[in-house]
């Protein structure tokens, strides 16, 4: 079943239980309040025709004189009868007829006192209201009962008009509940129509795999109009990670290729020559370990997706960040590299220490690249708002600020994977000024980031053109992460 069809029998049914309740209600109080009109009417001719009656007394006999004219008194449509004690009419109203009994004669028994009685009954297959007014004088022994009045009005005319208003409200409502249906649908047709275009646009986008396809805004900025906004979003995340795998493949199948063709034609050149050449031979070990790295990376990286858990151990950073700038000492080429640690106390922390270690070695080698030779590169470590914060800086050219924005996955530019800042001046830098190769793979600072991220912490990149470049790493003193 279609949400277009639930909505239109929830909003029919809906409507159809308050016409329903509404219209009983209505109902229920009308037919009350014509009770109570009738009710009315007969105890004011009761009124009149007790107050027009006088009381005497013959030969010891009390007796009620009635007005002979009781039509005087009553409304037209309303019968009038005056019984005795033993229940015969002693005086009627001429309209009746030759009706010569009581209208009620069960309400006669039922009558308590001076109690008044009304009562629905039938008379010769007609409906009437009955009231029944017991007629009593005052005594020296007390209230004395002589006999009954019965005032009767006819009930079909109201019943008649009950009937037809209840079929108007039937048929109205039931034309109400159908005319509400069609218009429902036709109002869901209308509201899920942007619904449909979507569902028709996502799956002309599955089939054809035409990922710069957007759907058209519907109108003002309702639900829709954000589901729609929240739909083009996705696809341009979408866009944006199968163009990044794109570039992914085809960096990963150039970074492989230049080792291994290195690596044919050294062997080729050693083929010919007959003999193990010293040069060749080292430039093949050399892209072996190159390869080496690159697939070692890409493993780490793969098992980053995967969910791989850090292990977490006491370490004391500054420790660590010193044993570091030492062993980048020995690689630096010419670049001044220092440690300043602004800390009273050793600064400890829970985290993977093989990780960390990486952490500060990917970004110290990648400010080295970018350091010209006489130039210096700094780890400061300092403890810092309830974190350890390791700021690592250079002097070199800087980033350029488009570099730094956001990448389709939320991450900054520079830390998405094979992704380079300017790569032939990279070279240019790195091999003439320190000495040290500027082809690296461009995972380094992909390997940072999720190392940061590994263990709850955050990573910020400051730089300016000519002005250097520091990365600012905090990492919580305290474990945060549910690895």
């Amino acid at each position: 079943m279609s949400i277009r069809l639930r909505l239109t029998l929830w909003y029919s049914a809906v409507l159809a239980v308050m016409l329903i309740m509404v219209g009983g209600s209505i109902y229920a109080l009308l037919v009350r309040n014509v009770h109570s009109s009738i009710d009315a009417q007969l105890s004011s001719t009761a009124d009149q025709i007790l107050s027009a009656s006088r009381v005497r007394t013959f030969s010891n006999i009390l007796q009620v004189d009635i007005p002979q004219e009781l039509d005087l008194f009553r409304a037209p449509g309303v019968g009038v009868v005056v019984l005795d004690n033993a229940y015969n009419v002693v005086q009627k109203s001429q309209n009746i007829g030759p009706f010569s009994r009581a209208f009620d004669l069960e309400a006669l028994s039922l009558v308590e006192g001076n109690q008044t009685l009304v009562r629905d009954v039938v008379i010769d297959q007609a409906s009437v209201r009955v009231l029944t007014v017991p007629i009593a004088v005052t005594t020296d022994q007390g209230d004395q009962r002589v006999g009954f009045l019965q005032i009767a009005a006819p009930l079909s005319e109201m019943q008649q008009s009950l009937r037809q208003l209840g079929t108007l409200m039937v048929l109205g409502g039931a034309i109400g509940v159908l005319a509400a249906a069609f218009v429902g649908a036709f109002l869901a047709r209308k509201a899920l129509e942007p619904i449909d275009r979507m569902t028709q646009t996502a799956s002309e986008i599955a089939l054809g795999g035409d990922l710069q396809r957007r759907i058209t805004t519907p109108g003002p900025p309702d639900e829709v109009g954000r589901l729609t906004e929240t739909f083009n979003v996705m696809l341009d995340r979408l866009e944006g990670m199968f163009k990044a795998q794109q570039r992914f493949s085809a960096d990963i199948s150039h970074e492989l290729r230049t080792p291994l063709t290195t690596i044919r034609g050294n062997i080729d050149l050693l083929q010919r020559m007959g003999g193990a050449d010293p040069a060749s031979i080292e430039a093949m070990r050399s892209e072996t370990d190159r390869m080496i790295r690159l697939v070692g990376d890409l493993l780490l990286l793969a098992q980053a997706d995967a969910g791989l858990p850090i292990r977490r151990e006491p370490i004391a950073i500054d420790q660590l960040a010193s044993e570091v700038v030492h062993q980048v000492q020995v690689i630096s080429g010419g670049v001044k590299v220092s440690l300043q640690a602004d800390l009273s106390e050793p600064l400890c922390l829970d985290g993977d220490p093989d990780r960390l270690r990486q952490l500060l070695l990917n970004l110290l080698d990648n400010a080295l690249k970018y350091t010209p030779g006489g130039g210096e590169v700094k780890l400061r470590v300092a403890r810092e708002n309830g974190s350890a914060r390791l700021d690592v800086s250079d002097n070199g050219p800087g980033i350029p600020a488009q570099h730094l924005e956001l990448g389709p996955n939320g991450v900054p530019l520079i830390f998405e994977r094979f992704y380079r800042v300017e790569k032939s001046r990279t070279r240019s830098v790195s091999s003439g000024a320190n000495g040290r190769s500027g082809s690296g793979t461009g995972l380094g600072l992909s390997i940072a980031y999720w190392i940061v991220q590994a263990h709850a912490g955050r990573i910020e990149i400051h730089s300016e053109i000519d002005g250097g470049t520091t990365m600012t790493v905090w990492l919580p003193l305290e474990s945060k992460a549910n690895l």
